[in-house]
């Protein structure tokens, strides 16, 4: 046994310098070997951390054993009004690379303590330092890790809670959806919501003609927008395999995960994360959830979490949105790139590399990189086939088509990889906005920086349910007719700051697409009212022929420019089902009608209303290298 100890030690000298602690623990040979061989490929060379990680010993047990080594004191009462430090010097220890920091504890006699924690620790080194100063080993206690941390994040609680509610609107009063409408926008508003009863009374023809003019402006801006993109598509590029897999090198690469009535879907979850290829010493994943979802919470405690993932319970305070919770978890990050993701979500184990590489390539204007979203169960129900065909246009061609003019980019609400000095310039995630996505790719624009696409994808099920699928299409609506509230608040600021182009598209993707299909309804009606008049031998008037004529132009193009773009976008295989999308377009129409005069009713009277999508555990999956998409816990 000697001989194996010895001749282990030759290889992994760590287990030398560690060999009291290991006795300490009774540890077997093989048991500390791997320990070393997985500090120094996760860990960093951090035997500690890797000790900790492994889980074979309660966190508790390993502090005792290594202070009884070292001969300190344990900390077993951390309470939070007695550790002395202010809210920055709180937020800076919460970052992992501070982590090495000592902290003061005033005890209950008045005497001073100063708290470390094992991470990062080198045995010998602390031994030597204790010995040259007795003194200062008398006030020095060893402390669990995450209860130490869990103590001083109770003590930023408060400031956090206030910078997620109030950070961006603090910062720039302009560019938050805290407020519906402005003044003058009240005013306008107000004037149309009185003028349009009154002008159905007095002059209908003249109502429908101009509702028409405006309905053809912003349907032709859509059909603009995916035709021009359809005549510059290019075929999404496979998989990439050939980008490097990051080593111990990498920069600290932050995810978060937003979760909430997610029980069901934390196995497939977790398994999702791990499979993520990042050296775990520089990866830290938060898991961000309501405090108050005690299901969610209870199906995350029934596994056993590695060090680098932690879970942040977000205050239940209002607004009780995503990007609340997201905002609440951004200062508790220390990476110099941040990833969101969605419960449901998953994504290909390479997604991160990749986005770093494009970051590394795309120079410091590069503030984000949206992956593909690629919908999981299109064969499930026509409402999924319908969900698939639409994200297949959107992420494999207006995208990218768009990234490649460097405009503005309305980002999906998962899958994006953020610079996270260009986040935290232009004020995080608006809480108070219930499509965050669109908005922070608007307010990126407004600062001067750019977004990419990547090819590594992420896998999600769309809903199957029209009760499922009608709160999320309408929180989607909401959103975007309150994005571009916000953003119109001071038009010729919009176009100074995002430029033509993206002031152009701002207005097609927010105001055009909500107005198409809250319109697309008046425009089926006057089509048929036409056509019964026609039909009836009725005298012809030049209004209704002008409007027959018009209602033909606008939901033809409007039909055929979403197939066509669909089409151009999807692979041979999805083409087999294009003839039930021809069908089932006009009835998807028409419940995206639906929609979104529902998403206007709600903007009046919830503006802030987080409406949540019920989400289900999908199919197993493979991605085009084999990697499995999904797999269980």
């Amino acid at each position: 046994m000697d001989r194996d100890i010895h001749l282990a030690e030759a290889f992994f000298p760590e287990l030398a310098e560690w060999g009291g602690v290991l006795s300490r623990l009774r540890m077997p040979t093989d048991l500390a070997i791997r320990i070393a061989i997985r500090a120094r490929q996760e860990e960093g060379g951090d035997f500690a951390s890797a000790l900790l990680a492994a889980g074979f010993f309660e966190a508790g047990i390993i502090v005792q054993a290594i202070a009884a080594e070292l001969g300190i004191k344990v900390a077993t009462d951390i309470a939070t009004q007695r550790l002395v430090l202010n809210d920055e010097q709180a937020l800076a220890l919460l970052r992992r690379d501070d982590a090495r920091a000592a902290i003061r504890l005033i005890e209950p006699d008045g005497a001073v303590s100063l708290l470390i924690t094992p991470r990062h620790l080198r045995l010998e080194a602390m031994r030597n330092w204790l010995s040259l100063r007795p003194t200062s080993a008398a006030r020095l206690k060893l402390a669990d890790p995450r209860l130490l941390r869990a103590a001083v994040l109770e003590r930023v609680r408060p400031i956090l809670t206030r910078t997620a509610v109030a950070g961006l609107s603090d910062r720039f009063p302009d560019m938050s959806a805290r407020t519906v409408l402005t003044g003058w926008q009240g005013v306008v508003f107000g004037g149309v919501s009185i003028a349009v009863p009154v002008a159905l009374i007095l002059a209908y023809e003249l109502l429908l003609l101009v509702l028409h003019i405006l309905a053809t402006i912003f349907f032709f801006g859509c059909v603009l927008l995916r035709v021009t993109a359809m005549a510059a598509f290019r075929k999404p590029a496979p998989g990439r395999s050939d980008i490097p897999r990051p080593g111990e090198d990498a920069p600290i690469f932050s995810v978060l995960v937003a979760l909430y009535d997610e029980a069901e879907m934390v196995p497939d979850l977790l398994a999702a994360m791990d499979r993520l290829e990042w050296p775990r010493s520089r990866l830290e994943i938060k898991l961000v959830c309501e405090a108050d979802d005690v299901a969610t919470l209870a199906a995350i405690r029934r596994h056993g979490l590695p060090a680098h993932v932690e879970v942040v319970e977000v205050p239940p305070v209002e607004p009780r949105t995503k990007p609340k919770a997201l905002a609440y978890a951004l200062p508790l990050c220390a990476g110099e790139y941040v990833a969101l993701y969605d419960a449901e979500d998953q994504p290909h184990p390479m997604q991160l590399a990749e986005a770093w590489q494009r970051f590394r390539a795309g120079g410091l204007d590069l503030a984000v990189v949206q992956a593909p979203l690629e919908i999981s169960n299109k064969g499930s129900g026509p409402i999924a086939l319908m969900f698939g065909f639409e994200y297949a246009g959107l992420f494999r061609g207006l995208l990218p088509w768009l990234a490649g003019l460097r405009v503005m980019l309305p980002l999906g609400g998962t899958s994006n990889h953020f610079r996270r000095s260009a986040l935290d310039e232009v004020g995080g995630w608006d809480p108070f906005n219930v499509t965050e996505d669109a908005d922070l790719g608007l307010r990126l624009a407004r600062f001067g920086y750019r977004a990419e696409t990547i090819s590594s994808p992420t896998y999600e099920a769309a809903p199957q349910l029209f009760s499922v699928w009608l709160p999320q299409r309408s929180r989607w609506l909401k959103g975007w007719a309150h994005t571009w509230l916000v953003h119109m608040r001071e038009p010729m600021g919009l176009l100074r700051q995002a430029g033509p182009a993206s002031f152009l598209v701002a207005q097609v993707l927010f105001a055009g697409m909500l107005i198409s299909v809250v319109m697309h309804p008046i425009l089926l009606v006057t089509l048929l009212w036409s056509m019964f008049h026609i039909l009836q031998d009725s005298p012809d008037s030049p209004l209704r022929s002008f409007l027959l004529t018009v209602d033909i132009i606008n939901i033809v193009g409007g039909y055929l420019s979403f197939l066509l773009l669909g089409w151009q976008a999807s692979s041979p295989r999805e083409r087999s089902d294009f003839w039930k999308v021809v069908l089932l377009t006009p009835v998807y129409w028409v419940m995206m009608s639906w929609a979104g005069w529902r998403a206007i009713w709600k903007l009046w009277r919830l503006p802030h209303q987080w409406e949540k999508t019920h989400h289900e555990r999908a199919a197993a999956r493979q991605f085009a290298d084999g990697q499995p998409a999904q797999a269980s816990i």
